[in-house]
């Protein structure tokens, strides 16, 4: 392995220039090994067959539709009372895994997964076509991988990582085309038509690209504020159309889905929370990325990659909003693993010139920092000898005491959980262990005890049993919210005791809805399953 350190005298100065590689080495296991437990956690979750974050199973239901050839961007007011708040293109992507194996939750959880992998290679492109070290390129998109939050998040049926694969491939085409632009003198339209597919794609995958849209356009700008305006408005069209077209396809109600149910109120001490949080798992990806950018800004031409990352940081408030989380500042970590590499290999380059004291010593002091980075993102489940041995050899302890999560039922007291994360508590995170798989199985069964589907927060009991999915409780709250949904209808069927069972587990539901269930229906059963206890109720008897 080389550090780049040029040769020195013999005995001590030889020991000296050993330490790079010894701690490049370190670093390198350090990052792998976090990729190790990414890939558990990940191959756990392919097998797991219910929901594990509140929410996957409607995605996978809006993945069925799309495979129908049906649009999932529907009228809340009527039975089966469900829709969907997201853009198409993730749904759209998995459609053909759902036609050769059916609606499974690993086809999403798949494609998600290979999403960040390949997110993480291109970070490592862009470091290496500027750095020519392939420890270093390895080192910044392992980070990524290594991030709490994309470990947490990465292997989920969601769409986020996946638009954040499709800003993060923009945004390194972007930086390769310019970069070719100006050596040649000429310009590439057909490469930058390639950006502008990968940005569209990339809002068709979630709302939230607008930012590295705004970024990619403030940077032509700054470059050719002329090429960026004739390249903003044919996008800004094609964007429009696509956007009027599915709202006629479906009657304006993927202007509703979309947009005013997006619409959630902001809580500022989540945002505030979140960014304390952020910056204390990833201070020298932050620390390091924000000082090359200030770096840029006053000594050099701001990069595509700096402009990113400052929006992306900025962005990253919006994870204050109700329903967001920590899964919003991921566009803005892929941005500083680019970042900080580049740092790196231009503090190497440097050092190169200052002589083999000086090349030793930063190169000595870059994986000692990344090691310092890796030491904040500690996580891991230790439910495996081999896993609480490293645990107890990294000084850490091999399990946690966490009370299940109860919205609908008494608390209980807290339970020993196998998994540790310097994020602290986390309900994501711990790979479905065999009792969480026989709890779904056992609230699925309690289904089939009646004559219809569930009215459940979680989509995948209905899956598993072959019956109708019945609502979407997080948007049903945020229409509610926003005065855009009449529960009648669906308020007339809670009161005359329509659905056989009724399933809990947060209570994500309307006010009115939460309130009839209440009244017209009780607890029978309560099932423990990934850390929340499930509200099984039936329909009360009269009198």
């Amino acid at each position: 392995m080389s550090a780049g350190v040029a040769p020195a005298k013999k005995g001590w100065g030889t020991a000296v220039t050993s330490l790079p590689r010894l701690l490049i080495t370190l670093a390198l296991l350090a990052f792998v090994g976090y990729f190790v437990v990414y890939t558990i956690y990940a191959v756990a979750l392919f097998q797991f067959p219910f929901d594990y974050d509140q929410g996957e199973g409607f995605e996978l239901m809006d993945t069925v539709l799309f495979s129908q050839g049906e649009w999932p961007y529907r009228n809340n007011d009527h039975y089966p009372f469900y829709s969907s708040n997201y853009p198409p293109l993730f749904h759209v992507v998995i459609v053909p895994l759902v036609w050769l194996f059916g609606p499974h939750y690993w086809t999403g959880r798949l494609v998600s997964w290979l999403g960040t992998l390949i997110t993480a290679v291109a970070i490592g492109y862009g470091v290496q076509r500027e750095g020519k070290r392939w420890w270093l390129s390895a080192l910044a998109g392992l980070s990524f991988l290594a991030s709490n939050y994309v470990y947490h998040v990465g292997p989920l049926f969601r769409q986020h990582m996946f638009m954040v694969m499709l800003e993060t491939l923009a945004v390194v085409y972007l930086t390769v085309t310019i970069d070719r632009e100006e050596r040649d003198g000429r310009f590439y339209p057909r490469r930058l038509l390639v950006v502008m597919a990968l940005l569209l794609a990339a809002g068709y995958t979630k709302q939230l690209a607008y930012a590295t849209v705004a970024a990619v356009f403030l940077f032509l700008f700054v470059r050719h504020p002329k090429r960026a305006v004739l390249w903003a408005v044919p996008f800004a069209a094609v964007t429009g159309l696509i956007f009027l077209w599915i709202n006629v396809a479906t009657d304006g109600w993927w202007l509703v889905n979309t947009v005013t149910a997006n619409l959630n109120p902001f809580i500022r001490e989540q945002a505030i929370g979140l960014f304390r949080q952020w910056f204390t798992l990833h201070t020298v990806l932050t620390v390091v990325a924000l000082c090359y950018a200030a770096y840029q800004l006053y000594f050099e031409r701001l990069s595509a990659y700096s402009v990113w990352f400052v929006l992306a940081v900025l962005n990253s408030v919006t994870a204050g909003k109700w329903g967001a989380g920590e899964s919003y500042f991921a566009t803005a970590i892929a941005a500083s693993c680019i970042l900080t590499g580049l740092a790196f290999s231009r503090a190497l380059r440097w050092s190169e010139q200052k002589g083999w004291r000086w090349q030793t010593a930063v190169a000595t002091l870059i994986p000692l920092l990344f090691l310092l980075q890796a030491s904040k993102l500690i996580h891991m489940p230790t439910h495996t000898p081999a896993l609480t041995a490293v645990a107890r050899a990294l000084g850490q302890s091999t399990a946690v005491y966490i009370a299940p999560q109860t919205s609908c039922s008494a608390p209980r007291e807290p339970q020993p959980v196998y998994y540790i994360d310097s994020a602290g508590v986390s309900l994501l995170g711990r790979p479905p262990s065999p009792d969480d798989t026989a709890a779904g199985i056992a609230i699925s069964e309690h289904i089939l005890q009646g004559e219809t589907a569930a009215f459940s927060e979680d989509a995948g009991f209905n899956f598993y049993v072959g019956r109708d999915i019945v609502t979407n409780p997080t948007q049903l709250l945020n229409l509610y919210q926003n005065n855009a949904v009449d529960l009648t209808d669906m308020l007339h069927m809670l009161d005359t005791q329509a659905f056989d069972t009724i399933i809990l587990r947060a209570q994500f539901y309307p006010p009115p809805v939460l309130d009839v269930i209440g009244q017209r229906y009780t607890t029978t059963d309560l099932i423990e399953m990934n850390g929340f206890v499930y509200c099984i109720m039936r329909p009360r008897s009269e009198g």
